[in-house]
């Protein structure tokens, strides 16, 4: 294992000190990310959940938004949960009107797939390269995934009710996102595997 990588958490919205707590526990140190200086900091990043166009318009009203898709682009790790999904798709179903997304996943994401507040759930999910047990994942007015592009691996989907087989983890290389909230559990394979990522790139450059 490398060295401890400092990993940000966007801090415009969302569970940020959850997805810290969380972070920590897989020996990163956690930066909160609100501006660019901050953002040229921290090896890897964390775009949390809660409302897609808002933490847009907050991300481009603190002069973020180019920042971050110039970093993304340039190989910077990040992990997106529900609203940090639909940041990072290429193509958001049933967006807001003018929404703007981050990119650099080649997916197609459907926004509020499950429902809204009130439809929120939890479920079993298998998790492609975290362990054997199914994550005990949580679902609020969460996305799905609807088309996946050459390039992209499919890490785990919906495996129960009327939404069965649909996908809601993927990766993309140093890419990587869901569309649960792997902060609001004590389970945090999904942190530990993203904070691996980031030291394997780190290692590489």
């Amino acid at each position: 294992m490398g060295a401890d990588p400092t990993i940000g958490v966007l801090a415009l919205q969302g569970d940020v000190r959850e997805h810290a707590r969380a972070l920590e526990s897989a020996g990163a140190r956690v930066v909160a990310v609100r501006r660019p200086a901050e953002l040229e900091r921290v090896d890897g990043l964390v775009i949390p959940g809660g409302e897609s166009t808002t933490i847009g318009k907050l991300a481009r009203a603190f002069d973020l938004l180019e920042p971050l898709r110039k970093r993304i682009e340039a190989g910077l790790p990040a992990y997106g949960s529900c609203a940090g999904m639909i940041l990072l798709a290429d193509r958001v179903e049933d967006g807001a009107a003018g929404q703007e997304t981050i990119g650099g996943i080649d997916v197609t994401v459907r926004r509020n797939a499950f429902g809204r507040q009130v439809d929120s759930f939890e479920a079993p999910v298998a998790l492609a390269g975290m362990g054997e047990d199914p994550y005990h994942a949580v679902f609020i007015r969460a996305p799905w995934v609807e088309r996946v592009g050459d390039g992209v691996e499919v890490l785990g989907r919906a495996e129960s009710g009327p939404d069965a087989d649909r996908i809601v983890a993927v990766r993309q290389g140093r890419l990587m996102a869901t569309a649960f909230h792997p902060e609001l559990t004590d389970d945090h394979r999904v942190h530990h595997y993203f904070a691996e990522l980031v030291r394997r790139a780190t290692e590489e450059e």
